[in-house]
């Protein structure tokens, strides 16, 4: 049995991976000082096989007993909260992730992190492969995310290169499923609360940028094979299948059976215009892809996570 650490454990992606991780017979010890994650992401699992551990990955942290892997997925990820929190923001990507290496390091544990699309900002290239070194606005509002995923990347292969630690990236695309939080600002939770709730669908700009949406379980499978496959550089793992936001919202009246209006509102600052995954690397080494397509993910999501939870009035 391989004993797991999973920061960010009590959020949206760390708590499904939390989930998986368990299933597969894995000991998961879930570190989350609950800034964005929540125990009801939580409050499910019931073995000895668990434990949450309330700590605060900007400040030096220990485990005690041997750990396998770490899986480093802590750190704001939607844009209510990284321009809430921006600094923040930039020190669990910089300090959260340089403390996280080193409780890797001596362990001697296979270390993944989280890393995001965002680091390619606005592409150039369409769709984006892993060879592409992305056109970021490093001064810009969203730039506290963006820089603090290519530093933790940076930091990362510092450590592999110099220190000998056994490192892998995972680059993740736009992810959703059940206990996304409704009121996270990202498109599919912001639409679904808007159509269940027969109110208009907010939409920035034309609607005519594009995103790939990859349903979590899809994601999870992809982080877990990444992490065992012994690979090193940044591998991205996401739905290559492209919608405009347009699509998204007339799908996600579709689904719901909403009478809810579609309007248009300004586009944000650096708000990317396109946003694809080249997935090729993961389909060559991992054998991956995602099988779970838009419309059933969206149902799978509405099934799981109950309407109440979905509009916001679940706690």
């Amino acid at each position: 049995m391989s004993t797991c650490l999973v920061t960010g454990g009590a959020g949206f992606l760390g708590s499904h991976l939390c989930d998986e991780l368990l299933r597969r017979s894995h000991r998961v010890i879930c570190v989350d000082n609950l800034e964005t994650g929540s125990l009801a992401n939580i409050e499910h699992i019931r073995t000895d096989q668990f434990v949450h551990r309330s700590l605060d990955i900007i400040e030096p942290y220990y485990v005690e007993e041997p750990i396998d892997f770490v899986y480093h997925l802590a750190s704001p990820a939607s844009p209510i909260d990284y321009l809430r929190l921006p600094l923040h923001t930039l020190k669990v990507g910089s300090y959260g992730t340089h403390h996280t290496l080193g409780l890797a390091k001596r362990h001697r544990a296979r270390f993944l992190t989280a890393s995001t699309s965002e680091v390619y900002g606005d592409p150039k290239i369409h769709p984006q492969p892993e060879s592409y070194w992305g056109h970021v606005n490093p001064i810009g509002p969203r730039g506290v995310y963006d820089e603090a995923k290519r530093y933790a990347e940076a930091l990362t292969m510092a450590y592999h290169r110099q220190q000998g630690v056994d490192t892998a990236i995972v680059r993740i695309f736009n992810t959703y499923g059940p206990r996304m939080r409704p009121h996270d600002g990202r498109a599919i939770p912001t639409f679904l609360r808007q159509a269940l709730q027969d109110r208009p669908i907010t939409v920035f700009g034309n609607g005519a940028q594009t995103r790939s949406f990859c349903y979590v379980d899809d994601l999870i499978r992809g982080i877990i094979a990444l992490a065992e496959s012994g690979y090193h550089d940044p591998v991205n793992v996401g739905n290559p299948k492209e919608f405009t936001l347009l699509e998204l919202a007339e799908t996600v009246i579709e689904v719901t059976g909403s009478r809810s209006e579609i309007v248009f509102e300004a586009l944000p600052t650096d708000d990317p215009q396109v946003r694809q995954p080249d997935i090729g690397l993961a389909q060559e080494i991992l054998g991956w892809e995602p099988v779970v397509e838009l419309r059933d993910g969206l149902e799978r999501t509405i099934e799981h996570s109950g309407r109440q939870a979905l509009v916001g009035f679940a706690r």
